[in-house]
């Protein structure tokens, strides 16, 4: 039965025979007969299909719920197995916004010292993505925004706020500056986020609390690439604070400070709603709460 299940999420995840057959490593004929052989055992229809993947049916959509939980716990159950026989060893498949890249080595790395025999894989995606990656069991946890937008049936662990800078060249009419306001950053050109992006959305809706339209001259979905540009002192960009130190920015670049008025959105780790967690979810989360207790001392 696991085998079946495991085959309906990946055509959930990849809405394709084709693709999905390749995910579980079989060939598309297996993957049919599986899923037909699922439909036989519960007695309903689950996929509409003619020639190509159509859908779910609603049956289908709430035997996918329950494979999403059976499978999830069957995976725990493997891992803390596992872990009892040979001590926490394994994979963690992380997802995180780009702007809270930078923080993830303050959880993988004490991890890492603690369990040498545990590997990481880290994504970069938007946070939408992240929920559903997460709902798929294509990774074990995420850091994206955690009360900004709806986050649906996810825990969630705060770590910090997501306090905004312009960085610009010393040169600039505004490179000297103490402090600058959204109305003054919506003046000059800018290289932002992608639309996509929860953080573009952010600043979007700063900007236009300000009475600004925003219209960047410039849009990526790489921090890498606005950095890239800043650095030439001919582009400006609205970075988080932890971002802009973590990259070492130095002369002719400058961060200065934005006021603002509203709050601050908050980064976290987000994980499943599963008890009890896989061993090394569980160990995440763990260091995820020091994290966040060892910054909210910093912080008062």
């Amino acid at each position: 039965m696991i085998d079946k299940l495991e085959m309906l999420l990946a055509l959930a995840r990849e809405q394709h025979f084709g693709r999905a057959a390749e995910a579980c490593g079989i060939t598309q004929p297996s993957l049919s007969a599986g899923l037909r052989q699922l439909e036989d055992t519960l007695g309903v229809l689950l996929v509409q299909r003619q020639s190509r993947f159509l859908g779910f049916t609603p049956e289908g959509l709430r035997v996918l719920d329950w494979a999403r939980r059976i499978v999830g716990d069957a995976r725990a159950m493997r891992q803390e197995i596992r872990a009892l026989k040979t001590g926490l060893a394994g994979h963690l498949r992380l997802a995180a916004v780009p702007t809270a890249l930078p923080i993830v080595a303050s959880l993988t790395t004490p991890l890492h010292v603690s369990h040498k025999d545990v590997g990481f894989t880290i994504l970069s995606r938007t946070s939408l993505e992240i929920l559903t990656m997460l709902e798929n069991l294509q990774i074990d946890a995420g850091l994206s925004y955690i009360d900004n937008e709806p986050l649906g049936r996810v825990r969630a662990i705060p770590l910090y706020h997501e306090r905004y800078h312009l960085l610009i060249s010393d040169q600039s009419p505004l490179g000297r500056r103490e402090r600058v306001t959204w109305a003054e950053v919506g003046q000059i050109p800018l290289c932002l986020l992608t639309p996509d992006m929860q953080n573009r959305r952010i600043l979007d809706r700063r900007l236009r609390a300000a009475g600004v339209e925003p219209a960047p001259t410039l849009q990526s979905n790489s921090m890498v690439v606005l950095f890239s540009h800043v650095r030439t002192g001919r582009w400006a960009s609205v970075m988080p604070a932890v971002l802009a130190e973590t990259m070492g920015l130095g002369a002719p670049i400058r961060a200065i400070p934005i006021e603002d008025a509203e709050i601050s959105p908050t980064i976290g780790l987000v994980y499943p709603q599963r008890e009890p967690l896989p061993p090394l979810t569980a160990a995440l989360v763990t260091e995820a709460r020091r994290l966040s207790r060892d910054w909210a001392e910093v912080t008062v």
